[in-house]
């Protein structure tokens, strides 16, 4: 994949991620009946947004710790070394992530900066996106026929990307630690269900730094293409892990697992992907699949994103949900939806969000990135679930006894 010169933290985004965002959602529909014939930008654009949003991968042969010291890029950027992702509840002057702009200026010496202010001029700017988008949302009568060939979109999605996936993971250390604490040696046994593993992009780079023996990683995907992909890799290895078909919003759990037999949950870039009747279910399955006290770790795009906003007409499907120019569907979350998804069953541990800067310093272009992350328990026994937590969305309402009331509840019908 073409890079840029920048670092190999410049955007946290998982491999299907990157090439959706800068190239099916600009690209013109292939011609079907089921897809509509709107031009979705030019090539030029897409390359050079390309180059503006995707990370540089870095030699997969030295995985990059997370407390490292990475120092500079070739360019002379400051490389990311710490989260850039802000809980929802942490005051606007709590520092942290590497990349703060504090001389507007210099905006366009690098191309990214952790914590991108979010004023009013762009909460408008926001708004007339998605005004117009209302304005010619996808045909009624083809809102159906892509919800009906989801999967074979996202098929249709890995026969074309195949040997196209991002493999550098150092993000995943930064931010969720807890995938690699199991592959010490002394983890004892572990199991980690990947959820919307595509090419298997967080399952082989546990495996390849394991140094359990105990540890197993599942792989599971809507689409039957990507699965395969994954089966076909040479580090595919059925004594360490297994691959197969499962739908997320699917009736139950799949058979291959056991009820209550996972300890962490991977769902990065797949809630999206859902469509939204399903995400109750969802929460079902998810909840039956980990043991008590196990983790999910989430992260997805948030609402406002950029490549929310650059939809054209005809992309609509429903509020915050789209179609893309391959078919494949994405919704764009907001924290109090998470937090009311998740509340009804888990303990919330982490709730933030990722508001980058992206720039194009070429074109002078800014261009926003929101992604939402967080990390939900699965309460022991006897323990209730959306406790709160010191990342706990609460209202600024008080009920009787003065206490301020947890949100985390089930979502609205």
């Amino acid at each position: 994949m073409e890079t840029t010169n920048d670092n190999t933290n410049q955007g946290i985004l998982s491999t299907d991620d990157q090439i959706r965002d800068v190239e099916t959602e600009n690209e013109a529909p292939k011609k079907r009946p089921s897809e509509l014939a709107v031009e979705e930008g030019k090539v030029s654009i897409k390359k050079q947004e390309l180059e503006a949003v995707e990370p540089k991968a870095a030699s997969s042969e030295e995985p990059a710790s997370a407390t490292q010291d990475t120092g500079s890029s070739s360019s002379g950027e400051t490389k990311k070394r710490e989260s850039s992702s802000r809980d929802v509840n942490d005051s606007d002057d709590k520092p942290f992530g590497g990349r703060i702009l504090t001389d507007e200026s210099l905006v366009f010496d690098q191309n990214a900066w952790d914590h991108a202010p979010w004023g009013e001029e762009q909460e408008q700017h926001a708004k007339k996106e998605i005004s117009r988008q209302q304005q010619d949302p996808v045909p009624e009568e083809m809102v159906q026929v892509y919800h009906a060939e989801a999967a074979e979109n996202w098929n249709k999605f890995y026969a074309k990307n195949e040997n196209r996936f991002f493999k550098d993971r150092h993000w995943l250390r930064i931010e969720f630690p807890e995938l690699f604490q199991m592959v010490e040696a002394d983890a004892g046994a572990k199991t980690v269900l990947e959820i919307g593993c595509g090419a298997g992009n967080t399952m082989f780079p546990m495996l390849l730094e394991s140094k359990n023996p105990e540890l197993f990683v599942y792989g599971c995907d809507f689409s039957s293409t990507a699965v395969e992909v994954v089966r076909s890799n040479p580090n595919y290895d059925e004594k360490r892990c297994k691959a197969f078909v499962w739908d997320l919003g699917g009736d139950d759990i799949p058979p291959e697992v056991q009820p209550e037999s996972m300890d962490v949950l991977v769902l990065i870039f797949v809630l999206s992907a859902l469509h939204p009747d399903k995400w109750d279910q969802a929460m079902n399955n998810l909840y039956k699949l980990l043991k008590p006290g196990g983790l999910i770790v989430f992260r997805d795009y948030g609402r406002y994103d950029m490549t929310q906003l650059r939809f054209k007409k005809n992309r609509l499907l429903s509020d915050n949900f789209y179609v893309r120019g391959d078919g494949t569907r994405v919704y764009y979350f907001d924290s109090d939806e998470i937090v009311r998804l998740f509340g009804s069953k888990f303990t919330i541990e982490q709730n933030a969000i990722d508001r980058r800067l992206i720039v194009n310093r070429l074109r002078k272009v800014k261009m926003y990135r929101v992604w939402l992350q967080g990390k939900f328990r699965k309460p022991l026994a006897g323990q209730a679930p959306g406790a709160p937590s010191a990342t706990t969305v609460i209202t600024n309402d008080e009920p009787e006894g003065g206490e301020e009331e947890d949100v985390s509840v089930g979502p609205k019908d």
